[in-house]
Parts: C-alpha cells; structure tokens; sequence
C-alpha cells in the first residue's frame, strides 16, 4: 500500500461537540459516533493511513459569543497538539479560528502556529454568515499571506434558512454550495490574488466548483466582474488551489479534478468519523485504486502531493515505506 496522508480528518473531543452540536440536531443533519483517540488510531490503522492532518468540523468554535469563541478555540488547539506531541508520526493538525471575530483569530493564528507549531488552520465556508471573501477578513487573509500558511476549507450550514426548506441535511446538498459560494466569493473579491502564497486546501473537491468550472469560464470571458486585471481567470486559479477526496472519489469527479485542476492539487481525505467507519476505510483503497489514475498520480493523491504541503512528514514517509 501507498504511504497514506488524510488530509480531511475530523477530531470531535466532546469540550467542542457538547459546545457547538444539538445531539438531537447535529449540524449537517448526520450524527457522528463518538470520537476518542484510540477510535481514531484505530480507523487510522484498519484504513492503512499513516497520518492524518486532523481538524474540528461543523460549525467551528464560534456560536456567537467572542469570549467563549476564544476559549474554545484555545482548549480544542491545545488538545490537538497534545495529540500531535505524543504521536508525531501519525498526525498534524489544522488550528481552529474564533471568525468572525479577526482579533481573536489573529491572537490565535500567533499562538497556534508560534507556540503550538500546528500544521496549519482550518476555515468556515462561512462565519456565522459571513463568507470568506468578505472585506472585514482582510487582516486575518494578509497575516495567513505572510505566514504561507496551508489553509484547510470547511463547509458549514449557511444562515439561510431557505437553504433548509427542503427538509434534507445540509450535508447533502448546500455543504457543497456552500464551499462554492466561499470558492467564487474568494475568487471574484480577489481573496486568492491577495494571498499567492496561502496554500489553500478545499474540501469534498470543492463542492460543486468543479462541474461549474466552465460558467465561471465564461464569467471571465464576459468581463462582468470588477478587479479581472488583478485576479487572473477562475481557470489558473483552480490550478493553485488543492482539493481533497473526502466523499468525492468517483471516477467521474476524479476526471473533473484532473481538467479543472490537474492531479498534481488532488490530496486524500476521508472525512472521518462523519462517513460510516465501513465506507471510511474502504474509501482509502478506491481512491488508491481508482481506474482513472496512473500508478504515479495515485501516489501523488496519497500523499505526495500533501509531502509538499506538510515537509515535515517526510521522516515518517521514509520510515513507512
């Protein structure tokens, strides 16, 4: 087997869960069974991944309230460095941010990464209804510019309540409209001009940014949108941006990735524990086997592709291949 980097692996310590989820309600629409440390080693282990980047899910720290927002970004950080410190070899970690309070985030983005040395940070589709490319995030987007930091992207349920007039889990259907809502803001609002050197990471590959590709194609080709002299094409865009596998491992999307993007931005991810722990582990295999890569690119999904992102795991490749 190929050495395995999971890039989109969720931590769900109960301090977070009992703080940001209704157990009757959870956000998503889909409850996930509990987490532990050793749940998650053992996933690890029967799926043949040897490390995993780990992050909180849906919603993020911030349920409205600055103070405690920024506590509990502060006690989840922590823990994930407890976890990185006593296994190294198998995980990293993506800091969590209180947005959309950016004093909070920058005071934890300098914690994170200076005192706790955590791989990177992960972002919200959106802040309590604010999208990423929001001007009020801009202090927050030239810092992680600065840093080159790796930023890991996370849908969560949109504050609209229409989104939900359906009666279907938001995981269904508006996650994936709401990692392209936060794609196409961030892109038209010059977000990605701003910050060539954040390496950004898009979960379930990029929602539905993919298959739209081509509108926002001709989006640029019409010249409807302020600030193109700036930003460059949707198109060259895409192709500096990464994507995981998490629930997006067909070999049809995989074909999609490979001409949006090509398959040197294509990371593995799981998304566990979200995904029923059967699905979870024989995803790695699928996504490693599919019919539409060659050996090479298979490798670089694997885990070539996040060695360039995350240097510091090439001790653990070497030992483990």
């Amino acid at each position: 087997m190929s050495f395995t980097i999971d890039v989109h692996h969720h931590i769900l310590p109960d301090v977070f869960y009992r703080a940001t989820n209704d157990v009757h309600n959870p956000v998503g629409g889909i409850k996930p069974p509990p987490w532990s440390r050793e749940s998650m080693l053992s996933y690890m282990d029967d799926a043949g991944i040897d490390v995993a980047i780990t992050s909180i899910s849906t919603p993020g720290v911030h349920m409205g309230d600055d103070a405690k927002a920024r506590e509990l970004a502060r006690r989840v950080n922590e823990l994930s460095a407890d976890l990185i410190k006593e296994r190294p070899d198998r995980l990293g970690g993506f800091a969590a941010l209180p947005l959309p309070d950016v004093d909070g985030a920058l005071r934890e983005l300098e914690y994170a990464m200076d005192v706790l040395k955590m791989d990177g940070v992960v972002l919200f589709s959106n802040a309590r209804g604010i999208y990423l490319g929001d001007a009020r995030f801009k202090p927050l987007f030239d810092e992680l510019e600065r840093r080159k930091a790796v930023v890991f992207v996370h849908p969560t349920a949109s504050f609209d309540a229409s989104s939900r007039g359906l009666d279907l889990p938001d995981t269904l259907i508006d996650f994936t409209a709401d990692t392209t809502r936060a794609i196409a803001q961030m892109h038209y609002k010059n977000v990605f001009a701003r910050t060539p050197n954040v390496k950004y990471i898009f979960s379930h590959a990029g929602g539905t940014t993919p298959f739209l590709a081509k509108r926002l194609a001709i989006i640029d080709e019409m010249n409807v949108m302020p600030g193109a002299e700036e930003r460059g094409t949707a198109a060259d865009t895409f192709r500096r941006l990464y994507w995981d596998t998490a629930l997006s491992w067909s070999p049809a999307n995989m074909e999609m990735l490979r001409s949006v993007a090509g398959m040197g931005q294509v990371l593995f991810g799981s998304d566990y524990p979200y995904l029923r722990r059967d699905l979870a582990v024989n995803c790695r295999s699928e996504v490693e086997q599919s019919p539409v890569l060659a050996p090479e690119e298979s490798r670089a999904v694997m885990a070539g592709n996040a060695l360039k992102l995350f240097p510091r795991l090439s001790a653990s490749a070497a030992l483990r291949t």
